[in-house]
């Protein structure tokens, strides 16, 4: 089966840097043992091991069939590139085994994602990795997943996280898998199938044609007019974004820290204050970023702020609980950190995320609509690509929040006990903060660049003291 890349998968999959890989992480760390206090010692096999996630992971993939296409480009650029079945597919090669010193630690884990976030996907397979991290203190291994923006737009195609997790320990049954590797089309038929499409776009084939003598590839302006109705909306009613230092030019490098928290303190302040969860999350956040600010020694007054892309709300008002839609959004908001108060800075982005309809810009996500039930990570992909929509000078970084199940959810019957968004860096951003709830708790994915960002420790124990501050005005 051929299908064509649209505008924004093809915008994704050309604009792609060394220093920008854009794919979607997902860091989930399992109890791997029915006995975690006997694990170290060797009592417990473990319930999860690599052969049985292979075995998994090929059992669903009926479920995301794109995981098994990769994409082809058209010869002399006459068109948008287009997903091909991969003749020489090798579930091996994209799930992956690693293994930390025993009994590893947290924090050579998460130096292990970083290091792994900073590679690029193989473009010549199908767009995605998958790494089992064994050797974790505590009988605990790790699932870390990284999925092209290319590949995962929420209408056709989720990310595979959607189909490994399970409500309970024994994994659901599905249908045998009847695919086998088909023949590749060669390029003459890639071509010959680029000029049938051309002949019924006539706008698109006046733009292929027109720029095909470039070296630059063709499509590549077609893809940006994709969204530059919306960049234009956007840059008429908005300046750019402050001068920051997290907008530089960003090595090849990453550092990755997490925050956990408890879900039941936001809803604490969100009952005190009168404001929703998102608006709780981006004054924590605010606050987090002030106190980093101020340990760089950075001049702050009042009225100083930093402006963030975020998306849509997706809790029910008043119920806490995900609300599946058909459209994932994002606006900028001005995030107030040169404001002391905790209480004026939550009062601020109550009132501006109120005033952002007219800002909001969305991506489909029809499929996410028919789920019983549904991971973050498709929706922490889909907040990247509506944040895509915004001109890259109108704002200094990207903060997605989407919320996960909030019971235990199992990989291969082993229990998920945290999961971590890994967002990617847009060009010129140092850093990314992405938030996922499940289980009663808020976990907090806190990608950088490496080069620009070594205090991100620093930022990562001030989310703690933000989040204390709003606590401490509520008594």
């Amino acid at each position: 089966m051929i299908t064509r890349l649209t505008p924004q998968d093809a915008a994704f999959f050309q604009l792609e840097s060394s220093s920008n890989p854009i794919h979607i992480g997902s860091l989930a760390i399992l109890q791997n043992a029915e006995h975690a206090e006997h694990a170290e010692h060797g009592g417990d096999a473990p319930v999860l091991d690599y052969d049985r996630l292979v075995d998994l992971v090929e059992s669903r993939l009926p479920l995301v069939p794109r995981y098994r296409r990769k994409v082809r480009e058209i010869p002399l650029s006459m068109g948008r590139p287009v997903w091909v079945e991969d003749s020489r597919f090798d579930i091996t090669f994209h799930i992956r085994r690693s293994a930390l010193p025993g009994p590893g630690s947290d924090e050579q884990l998460f130096d292990l994602v970083a290091r792994l976030a900073s590679r690029p996907l193989d473009q010549g397979r199908p767009l995605w990795e998958m790494y089992l991290i064994e050797g974790l203190a505590g009988g605990r291994c790790a699932v870390f997943t990284k999925t092209h923006s290319a590949l995962v737009d929420g209408d056709t195609a989720l990310e595979i996280g959607h189909v490994i997790l399970d409500t309970s320990r024994s994994p659901r049954e599905l249908a045998d898998d009847s695919w086998s590797a088909p023949r590749e089309p060669t390029d003459v038929e890639l071509f010959a199938g680029a000029l049938s499409h051309l002949a019924a776009q006539p706008r698109e084939a006046y733009e292929v044609f027109r720029d095909a003598g470039s070296s630059a590839f063709g499509v590549v302006r077609g893809a940006r007019m994709a969204v530059g109705a919306a960049v234009k909306m956007v840059r008429a009613a908005t300046s750019g974004a402050p001068d920051s230092p997290l907008n530089t030019r960003t090595s090849r490098s990453r550092r990755f820290d997490v925050v956990r928290t408890d879900l039941e303190d936001y809803r604490t302040i969100r009952r005190r204050f009168d404001c929703s969860i998102n608006d709780v999350v981006l004054a924590v956040v605010t606050g987090a970023l002030r106190t980093w600010l101020l340990s760089r020694n950075e001049a702050m007054v009042e009225s100083d702020s930093l402006r963030a892309v975020v998306p849509m709300s997706v809790y029910v008002d008043g119920d806490d609980k995900p609300a599946p839609a058909s459209e994932v959004s994002s606006f900028l908001i001005d995030l107030p950190v040169g404001e002391p108060n905790p209480v004026i800075r939550l009062s601020h982005i109550s009132h501006a995320t109120e005033a952002t309809g007219r800002q909001r810009r969305g991506v489909r996500a029809r499929t996410l609509v028919h789920l019983a039930g549904f991971a973050p990570a498709s929706l922490h992909a889909m907040s990247v690509r509506a944040a895509s929509t915004f001109a890259a000078n109108t704002f200094n970084l990207v903060i997605t929040n989407a919320p996960g199940p909030q019971t235990a959810m199992y990989i291969g019957g082993a229990r998920m006990l945290q999961m971590y968004p890994v967002s990617p860096l847009l060009r010129n951003q140092t850093l990314s903060v992405g938030l996922t709830s499940y289980d009663g708790q808020v976990f907090y994915g806190l990608n950088a660049d490496r080069d620009a960002m070594a205090d991100l420790d620093v930022l990562a124990a001030a989310v703690h003291e933000s989040m204390e501050e709003l606590l401490g005005a509520c008594i």
